[in-house]
Formats: C-alpha cells, sequence, structure tokens
C-alpha cells in the first residue's frame, strides 16, 4: 500500500469519549485490567462504570484482561470473563446473563476492507446473549449474534450468527451437535 491509499484511508470509527478520559482509560486498562496482579472483580467493575461500562451483578473478571473501550460494553449478571480475553470493542459488545467467555477468547468488533485500496475500517456490534460459553482462543467476529445458549469451541472463529442450543466448531464455526442443558 502506498502513501498516497494510506491518506485515502476512510474509517467508521467514532470513540465515544474525550481525549483525556481516553487516555485516562489507557492507563487504568493497562495498571487493572491487563495486569497478572488479580485485583478483586468487584474493584473492576467499580472502575468499568466510572468509565461508563453497564454492568450487572457478579461478575467475575480475571486477570489479563484487555477492553479498549468501556463506555461501549454491556455485561449482564453472573458473567466469567477469563483470563487474556481481548474485548476489542470497536463498536458496541452486549454480553448477557450468565455467559462464560474462556481464556484467550478475541471479542473483534473491527476489521478493515481488502478488497478496497484505502483499506476501510468496518465495525459491528457484537451481542452473546444468555448461557453462551465461548471457548478457550475462539474468535468473535463483527456483526456476530451468539444466541441463547449456544457454544463455540476452543479455537472456533465465528464469522456469522450462532444458532440457539447449538455446538459449534472449526473454521469459519460449524454447527456439530444441539447442546442439552
Amino acid at each position: 500500500m502506498s502513501f498516497q491509499n494510506l491518506q485515502s484511508f476512510k474509517h467508521t470509527l467514532i470513540i465515544g469519549a474525550s481525549k483525556p478520559k481516553m487516555i485516562l482509560w489507557i492507563l487504568f486498562n493497562i495498571i487493572f485490567f491487563k495486569s497478572a496482579i488479580p485485583y478483586p472483580s468487584i474493584f473492576k467493575s467499580f472502575i468499568l462504570k466510572l468509565f461508563g461500562a453497564n454492568l450487572g451483578i457478579k461478575i467475575v473478571f480475571k486477570p489479563c484482561i484487555n477492553i479498549k473501550f468501556p463506555w461501549k460494553l454491556s455485561i449482564g449478571d453472573y458473567c466469567w470473563i477469563g483470563e487474556n480475553v481481548w474485548i476489542d470493542n470497536l463498536d458496541f459488545v452486549i454480553i448477557e446473563d450468565n455467559v462464560c467467555i474462556s481464556q484467550g477468547a478475541f471479542l473483534l468488533t473491527g476489521n478493515h476492507n481488502y478488497k478496497k485500496q484505502s483499506f476501510d475500517l468496518e465495525t459491528g456490534p457484537i451481542n452473546l446473549k444468555s448461557g453462551v460459553w465461548i471457548g478457550a482462543k475462539a474468535i468473535i467476529c463483527p456483526n456476530v449474534i451468539c444466541n441463547k445458549n449456544a457454544v463455540l469451541c476452543v479455537n472456533a472463529v465465528a464469522k456469522k450468527n450462532l444458532s440457539e442450543n447449538t455446538v459449534y466448531t472449526g473454521d469459519p464455526a460449524l454447527p456439530v451437535r444441539k447442546r442439552i442443558s
């Protein structure tokens, strides 16, 4: 890509926060969320709420989590966010009640359009409905809804919506069986 093409780069990113708030969040994210120190989840919830996150009760936040923009994050009750989870929420991420996001999972709300020379940034929300389980190192792409009680297995990549009560595996994620709960 030439420098001229970089100048024509287009993006749809709306940060949604002032520059001082963004800088302050970057510092708090490094100190309290990306850190291996196991700060209490109640403390992390308090910080996220200060920065505009909409949070329920009894959420567990493990160490080494990366959250891009807390003001674009909503998490319901009784959720578990594992170590090394990256919530790259350039767009809104809605996590409903009783959701488990396992270690190293990646919620990706943005991507670049490789079909255009200008390599435009395109963003889209993610919605994890109640009872969803995201396996370790799984990836969820922009504009994906994981419907109620869906399971995305280890290393799977969700590029399209996941059906209710269904287990998915692979890249792209394909249904392998019904989830019986």
